[in-house]
């Protein structure tokens, strides 16, 4: 069984960084594409990022260039580096594994 806990979410002001991370149990993250979703309040779950076993990454239009997607595979974790927010970018960050094992989400707040 697949644990993810993700955590570095918080209040920011606009402009600002946060770096999420997202720890995995288990021996079996390397071999796994990590993905990044967020929900904002009233609205339907989003992908974000993804980034696959070998480090190859994607991004949703609105981040791309603000969000950076990393792992570090020695320490079964996932990393959003996430810059220039912005009060859209208000939301619950999820972690996946494959698509299929979810973490139980970080709340991220930008506003001044």
């Amino acid at each position: 069984q697949v644990q993810l806990v993700e955590s570095g979410g918080g209040l920011v002001q606009p402009g600002g960084s946060l770096r999420l991370s997202c720890a995995a149990s288990g021996s079996i993250f390397s071999m796994y594409v990590m993905g990044w979703s967020r929900q904002a309040p009233g609205k339907q779950r989003e992908w974000v990022a993804s980034i696959t076993s070998g480090g190859s990454t994607e991004y949703t239009d609105s981040v791309k260039g603000r969000f950076t997607i990393s792992r570090d595979n020695a320490k079964n974790t996932v990393y959003l580096q996430m810059n220039s927010l912005k009060p859209e970018d208000t939301a619950v960050y999820y972690c996946n594994m494959a698509g299929v094992w979810w973490g139980q989400g970080t709340l991220v707040t930008v506003s001044s």
